[in-house]
């Protein structure tokens, strides 16, 4: 059987990061057997100037005929007077996310010990290295609850957006973390805003509810700004985190920036619909389009690289050859990396040679060991 993957390049830095990934996914390709049919597509500004909309007809058809999408990045200066519903963020990526009930964002942050310059915390803290996958609850919550909006009383104008979490939300993204846990440090932390919130109280009593199941694993849970602080604290103590909605959105950040550069995080984002070969799923880098060094050859390509891996990891995951391939990619990147030689300009250090988006896609490719 051959497998659909729709490519939505998008805006920004998305050709250029996205041509290093394709180069990469073409070598396993090749040497591991792997039957994959890759389709491109527009998305994003690049859609709008073309068609006069974010996600064409036929974008969205493609996708709904594939097995996996590989995203780019939307976005940037140029779309941004455009009313917030036509913006390419919204009306791409976060239509894309509630249309195909992507609710599972998986987002690794890892920061490995030939790195640690690259983060701002103090090297005593982290020059070990440490590993974090944050698992975020991607559509419910604050973002997609009703009512939402600006109205005018009493002469003035008030903003109402709505926090709503359903059990069924919340039981399904746990075990998504859970079982993520089972096959890492069996040690999972959820955060939530108990305290103050009736969707945190709800949240923590599913959660444990969810947790009874998974004896192996070891739960505990913080508050959001906690969260926040000991993170910095010491991120080495955590594993995977588990979050609603917006906190997760604000700590997966957190903690790819810990890691160092955020141009080195892959994310994916997954559906509860079983493909024959796995996981539907959309798979993406967790920094922007970056129109700011757009078109000058210097963006990190890893995080879609990486992309690319978990693509194979997770909408692939019945076929052995894919998650070999996968893991193929993952040791070639570390192996660069660990060798210490070349680095984008994003984690360049004295003593190591800068080199661009290509000479860095070429070196990972040339990595890849098939033994």
């Amino acid at each position: 059987m051959t497998a659909q993957i729709a490519v939505l390049v998008g805006d920004g830095i998305g050709p250029e990061v996205m041509e290093e990934a394709l180069r990469v996914l073409y070598k396993v390709q090749s040497h591991f057997g792997l039957r994959l049919k890759l389709t491109r597509q527009l998305v994003g500004g690049a859609a709008i100037d073309a068609t006069g909309v974010a996600l064409p007809p036929q974008t969205l058809q493609a996708c709904e005929t594939s097995d996996a999408i590989l995203f780019g990045s939307v976005g940037g200066p140029k779309w941004a007077f455009l009313p917030p519903e036509r913006q390419p963020e919204r009306a791409a990526l976060l239509f894309l996310r509630r249309h195909f009930s992507l609710f599972a964002n998986l987002r690794p942050a890892i920061c490995l010990p030939a790195l640690a310059h690259a983060s701002p915390l103090h090297p005593r803290i982290v020059m070990k290295g440490f590993n974090i996958l944050c698992v975020r609850e991607l559509t419910g919550g604050l973002y997609f609850g009703e009512p939402k909006g600006i109205s005018e009383e009493k002469g003035e104008r008030v903003a109402v957006d709505t926090m709503v979490y359903r059990e069924s939300e919340i039981r399904r993204v746990a075990k998504v973390a859970f079982d993520a846990a089972l096959l890492r440090s069996r040690h999972l932390t959820s955060i939530d805003k108990a305290n103050v919130l009736q969707n945190g109280v709800l949240w923590r009593r599913i959660v444990d509810d969810v947790a009874a199941h998974y004896p192996d694993v070891s739960l505990n849970h913080l508050y959001i700004d906690n969260a926040a602080m000991q993170l910095i604290r010491n991120p080495c103590n955590f594993d995977v985190l588990l979050t609603e909605n917006l906190f997760g959105d604000v700590l997966s950040d957190e903690v790819a920036m810990l890691a160092g550069s955020i141009g080195m995080l892959p994310s994916a984002s997954l559906s509860a619909r079983a493909t024959p070969q796995g996981r539907f799923g959309l798979y993406e880098p967790s920094g922007g389009s970056a129109p700011d060094i757009a078109g000058k050859g210097v963006a990190n390509p890893i995080a879609q690289i990486l992309s690319v891996a978990m693509l194979l990891r997770y909408s692939f995951s019945t076929s052995q050859s894919a998650v070999a391939a996968a893991t193929a990619i993952e040791n070639a990147v570390c192996s660069v990396i660990t060798e210490g030689r070349l680095r984008t300009a994003d984690i360049w250090t004295e003593g190591t040679t800068k080199v661009g988006t290509s000479e860095m896609g070429k070196a990972i490719a040339d990595a890849i060991s098939f033994q």
